[in-house]
């Protein structure tokens, strides 16, 4: 395997199940000595339209991601990661802000499998973070094949 290479990361998350996969393939990539993992979750509000949930909910909901990013890191000995949750009226525009507030090297993220349906009904975030990034986007591979078969919690990257 090469050596790890990723030095100040910013790591997308969507769920906890989103959360303990992208954490667990981001691992082995991670410089033990000087990597940076900045996961963020964002609350997205629908401009126009109510929201799904209310915000102290979905405030709730990410600090149980963010519970699941400290085991997954912690269990693995790593201690240079930082959470941040992050508002917006687009996901992809508020990871962005993430980038630049941290002069991140990459964003990194596994991709999670939808339907095309849900993807052209709600976005798809994975591919405008490859194909409209200012920042190096970063798709590990899925950690463990039986996670992937299992159906992801919400529609966010």
């Amino acid at each position: 395997m090469a050596e790890p290479s990723l030095a100040r990361v910013v790591v997308p998350v969507a769920s906890k199940m989103d959360a303990e996969r992208t954490c667990s393939a981001l691992l082995p990539h991670l410089d033990e000595t000087r990597g940076e993992a900045h996961v963020v979750h964002v609350v997205e509000h629908t401009e126009g339209y109510l929201d799904t949930a209310p915000v102290e909910q979905l405030e709730e909901d990410a600090e149980h991601i963010f519970g699941v990013v400290r085991e997954t890191f912690q269990t693995a000995g790593f201690s240079s990661f930082e959470t941040h949750l992050s508002y917006g009226t687009d996901v992809v525009e508020a990871i962005y802000d993430v980038c630049e507030e941290l002069d991140a090297d990459a964003v990194v993220f596994v991709t999670r499998q939808s339907s095309r349906w849900k993807r052209m009904l709600t976005g798809d975030v994975a591919l405008q973070l490859i194909t409209e990034n200012p920042y190096p986007a970063v798709v590990l591979p899925e950690p463990d094949v039986d996670a992937a078969s299992e159906p992801e919690e919400d529609n966010q990257a």
